[in-house]
């Protein structure tokens, strides 16, 4: 055990409880006075301490006996999604969230870690084959698009999105063909580019359309970053007035809980999703290069570790944890700076919510796995009929 504790990266171990700082201060700031929301930095400590054991207990957990059992994981997880559809409670447009007693669970959430499980299973069992299109391409594709519509039809679009940067990223280092993934490319690519110039230019019918089949909600996040003029006051609020927060903070910031317009309820859920907003007032450019930096030096890590890896599962999993993060960094601050559309993805670490920091605290658990379990040489897993069998390979 002492062998196994020694092995641990402290680098890692020094930026999660960075964030953690960051985010309880952050957490505070915009919410000490506030009747409904005062105290939330003394939940979100709360939250921590069970990301702490959930990341402790992951660390000492096999990740291979995981990687094992990931088919029946993911037909659970499937399982779940489909309960949520049913009994699941609305919350900020989306029907996605499972209450019991005082605790909200957001099974997309942990669908995330769930699909890096399951992905990373059937690759490991291509013993570094390349990937076909029609017997692995098309059938990984097909079992993303499951949970993927599912949680469409749950009206939460930034996790769904989350699920195909995970497959993509988990393709490329599945020794796809280059020839598949230059097409994959094209396509995804056209299709978001046709997708953008047709909202832009068939605005009122697709608005009409979206709304019809309740989807309201998407053209109040579509609206502010593809035709702010058309856009009604109600739904450019949000980066409206985030990017005139953002922009106040100019290099130094106004200084910690002196933010004007994060203070004054201009922005809302600047404790959750918006939460970089509230950083970029108070501490400015330099604040929020800091805080990139950390995420930075997190990401470099976990990359090390996959390359120090001899089993093959382990950079499966790690990539597809990176891949989920940094679409998650760049979807959360992107959507305030216009880059990107509003989708209410939650950045990871600083953000308050228990169900996002469990799955994020689990994953980078699942990476110190590896570190610690990766470098002996993986038996052969027993192969389900689901998964493709190395003798199709050609």
């Amino acid at each position: 055990m002492l062998q196994k504790i020694k092995k641990i990266d402290g680098v890692i171990v020094i930026i999660l409880l960075l964030l953690m700082v960051v985010s309880i201060f952050s957490i505070y700031s915009v919410t000490h006075g506030r009747d409904k929301l005062d105290g939330a930095h003394l939940r979100m400590i709360k939250f921590y301490v069970l990301g702490i054991i959930a990341f402790i207990g992951l660390t000492f957990v096999d990740y291979r006996l995981l990687v094992k059992y990931a088919l029946y994981i993911y037909v659970t997880g499937i399982g779940i999604l489909v309960l949520v559809s049913f009994i699941g409670k609305e919350q900020n447009g989306a029907q996605g969230w499972i209450k019991f007693g005082g605790f909200s669970l957001q099974p997309a959430e942990l669908f995330k870690l769930i699909l890096i499980l399951f992905l990373a299973a059937v690759l490991v069992r291509k013993h570094k084959n390349r990937l076909l299109f029609w017997s692995d391409v098309v059938p990984l594709g097909l079992l993303t698009l499951l949970p993927f519509l599912i949680v469409i039809s749950q009206n939460d679009l930034g996790n769904a999105l989350s699920y195909i940067v995970i497959l993509v990223g988990l393709l490329w280092i599945g020794n796809i063909k280059f020839t598949h993934a230059l097409i994959g490319l094209l396509v995804i690519g056209g299709i978001a580019a046709g997708g953008i110039i047709s909202y832009i230019h068939y605005h009122d019918e697709i608005k009409d359309f979206l709304t019809d089949i309740g989807r309201s909600h998407w053209v109040e996040r579509f609206d502010p970053w593809l035709v702010p003029d058309e856009a009604t006051a109600k739904a450019s609020y949000h980066t409206k007035n985030a990017k005139l927060a953002i922009a106040s903070g100019g290099m130094s910031g106004e200084g910690y809980m002196e933010g004007s317009s994060v203070q004054t309820d201009r922005v809302p859920y600047t404790y959750s999703d918006s939460i970089f907003v509230q950083i970029a007032e108070e501490f400015g450019f330099v604040g929020s290069a800091l805080v990139l930096l950390l995420y930075f030096i997190l990401i470099h890590r976990m990359i090390l570790i996959a390359l120090e890896s001899k089993d093959r599962g382990g950079p499966f999993l790690i990539v597809g944890i990176v891949a989920m993060m940094l679409y998650q960094i760049f979807e959360n601050i992107g959507a305030f700076i216009g880059l990107m559309p509003l989708t209410g993805i939650t950045l990871p670490f600083i953000s308050y919510g228990g169900t996002s920091l469990m799955i994020n605290m689990a994953s980078i658990g699942l990476v110190m796995s590896v570190r610690l379990h990766g470098q002996e040489v993986e038996e052969d897993l027993p192969s389900p009929s689901v998964y493709t069998s190395p003798a199709k390979q050609g």
